[in-house]
């Protein structure tokens, strides 16, 4: 099975494990996990004329307009290393997005990880974190030897606002109002892989390569 030699979008709402799964398939794979988050720091750090613009825009408290994130990711495919393929996670969010993402990249399959909402309030609003060395624990699935205090390094541990569950019901409604519809948009266009997200990590990674190998052959 040649899954490194494909080019994917992962779908999911925040808290789908889309993040970890990209990572673990970029290392196992040897195929590049490209976050627009990720790439507007690392933009930003190395000072090109994009991430200047990035910069300006963030520390006035705005949003990065869609023009600027397309020219972003437009710039990270030219790199050398997506040659042999890549995992888009946090990009296309929109259909604009999706529609200028084809305009100069071709796809093989946008990978949807379905989780249902009451699960990823529950794995988000429990998730902590640690303030010294960001190791993550969760308060049921993975909970510290000592309460609010991290194994590794004895430091504490706290809730990130984006964890706090009335800011996880707002990413969920802003998911379903402006990501959500991009599932039938690939879906239409046959691209379309569905995945569930539910399991562990390990399971989840497991499906997604059993659904790209039958993806392959259909």
């Amino acid at each position: 099975m040649n899954v490194h030699s494909l080019n994917l979008v992962f779908l999911g709402p925040p808290g789908a494990g889309k993040g970890t799964i990209s990572k673990m398939a970029a290392e196992r794979l040897g195929i590049p996990h490209i976050s627009t988050g990720d790439m507007f720091r690392a933009a930003v750090k190395e000072g090109t004329e994009l991430g200047k613009k990035v910069q300006s825009i963030l520390s006035a408290g705005g949003l990065v307009p869609d023009e600027l994130t397309v020219a972003l990711v437009r710039e990270r495919l030219e790199k050398p290393d997506t040659a042999g393929g890549y995992i888009l996670d946090g990009f296309p969010r929109t259909i604009g997005q999706a529609e200028a993402l084809a305009s100069f990249a071709s796809l093989d399959a946008a990978v949807n990880f379905a989780v249902p909402d009451e699960l990823i309030v529950f794995r988000l609003t429990g998730r902590r974190i640690c303030k010294n060395c960001g190791a993550i624990y969760h308060v049921v699935n993975k909970p510290p030897l000592k309460e609010g205090i991290c194994d590794l390094c004895g430091g504490l541990l706290y809730i990130r606002d984006d964890d706090r569950e009335e800011t996880v019901k707002a990413r969920l409604s802003a998911y379903h109002r402006e990501t959500e519809p991009l599932i039938q948009w690939y879906g239409d266009r046959r691209l379309l892989l569905d995945v569930d997200g539910s399991p562990d990590a390990e399971t989840v990674y497991r499906l997604f390569l059993d659904a790209i190998e039958h993806f392959q052959k259909s």
